[in-house]
């Protein structure tokens, strides 16, 4: 183990004991906030440090066996000692080397998935609609919740653009990885001549701002419009000026939502999609402005950058970012990706460890 990896499994251990010794102390007991703050640390320290403890006893178990070679009688036994503590001590610390690697803080937040036709026409509508599907049959899976924020039909079915939100333990965790073009191969149901068409569509999965601290918006810096919503909903959505657009002025990120029955339930959720939206970006400016920030081979998110073809003839779905290809196109389609977003977060843990080694 690199010395500068073992300092910091120390200095944990350390930390450790001071968070144990705060938890008990009367002053913390008496603030509530304080006590919570502490014990999410400890829960995330912990851990780490019984691992290390793990770790260390292993190193201990073959400095025992190595002096005991040369006893005739214990040899034989030292050896398998020394055999299988040589074989625990690469795997015990590759797992801490995951278990420091930095956390996204997003990853435990619900999302706002944003699914946009491309280029294709009504099939690019199409396909944005069997995405929409294929995402929420993968949330069916995990047992996560699908609410659909706003939604702008096509004539011949599925979305020119649709915005849900998805609420579900780790969501932004799974998802992350799904942000940018998906293309799609295939035959539409209105070409005649039997051939192959290419559409795409966007895709940003963006992490659910908090309700209170996150995003601050000012509402002087906030131009909201109403306006009579268009498509199905009937003679009240035709009637009344519901439809909510809110522009948030410093930065040109607009919002709008025209699905709910009141003006008052589209307003809330277009400030949910616009204090995301505001989130993103400046996430994304942060990251950009990190040195250390390294962009791995799973892509940077960006919904310009393609990072997936759906080819039906062939039956296969292919992820450019890793040279993954698989030839279970229907079973991706009806929501099974957990093969896909394993992959990708593999190749990220991968590339951290990569930078976590150039920076011991």
């Amino acid at each position: 183990m690199k010395p500068s990896i073992r300092q910091k499994l120390d200095q944990l251990a350390l930390r450790l004991a001071e968070v144990d010794a705060l938890l008990a102390s009367a002053d913390t007991a008496r603030d509530m906030e304080q006590f919570r703050r502490i014990s999410r640390e400890r829960a995330e320290i912990e851990p780490v440090v019984r691992l290390y403890a793990t770790y260390r006893q292993t190193e201990t178990d073959l400095e025992q066996a190595s002096a005991l070679l040369t006893d005739p009688d214990m040899r034989a036994l030292a050896e398998e000692e020394i055999a299988a503590a040589k074989a625990r001590l690469p795997a015990l610390e590759l797992e801490l080397q995951k278990q420091l690697l930095p956390r996204d803080p997003n990853d435990e937040r619900n999302i706002l998935l944003e699914i946009r036709a491309g280029t294709g026409g009504d099939e690019s509508a199409l396909f944005a609609g069997d995405l929409l599907r294929m995402y929420s049959r993968y949330a069916e899976r995990r047992r996560w919740q699908v609410e659909v924020l706003s939604a702008s039909a096509s004539e011949l079915g599925g979305y020119k653009e649709v915005i849900c939100r998805v609420v579900g333990n780790g969501a932004y965790s799974r998802l992350k990885f799904e942000s940018g073009g998906h293309r799609v191969q295939r035959v539409p149901e209105t070409e005649t001549q039997g051939r192959i068409h290419t559409s795409a569509c966007t895709v940003a999965v963006l992490p659910e701002a908090d309700a209170i601290g996150d995003i601050a918006l000012n509402p002087a810096e906030l131009k909201i419009d109403t306006f009579r919503a268009s498509g199905a909903g009937g003679q009240h959505i035709n009637k009344t000026d519901s439809a909510v657009r809110i522009t948030h002025l410093p930065t040109g990120i607009v919002a709008e939502c025209q699905d709910g029955r009141s003006q008052h339930q589209n307003k809330a959720a277009a400030l949910k999609v616009l204090a995301a939206r505001i989130k993103d970006m400046q996430r994304r400016a942060q990251q950009a402005q990190e040195a250390a920030t390294r962009k791995s081979l799973v892509g940077s998110g960006d919904r310009s950058e393609r990072i997936r073809t759906y080819n039906f003839p062939q039956g296969r779905v292919t992820d450019h970012r890793i040279n993954l290809t698989l030839y279970k196109l229907a079973a991706v389609m009806d929501g099974d990706l957990d093969e896909i977003i394993d992959a990708l977060n593999t190749e990220h843990q991968m590339a951290q460890l990569a930078a976590l080694a150039g920076e011991a």
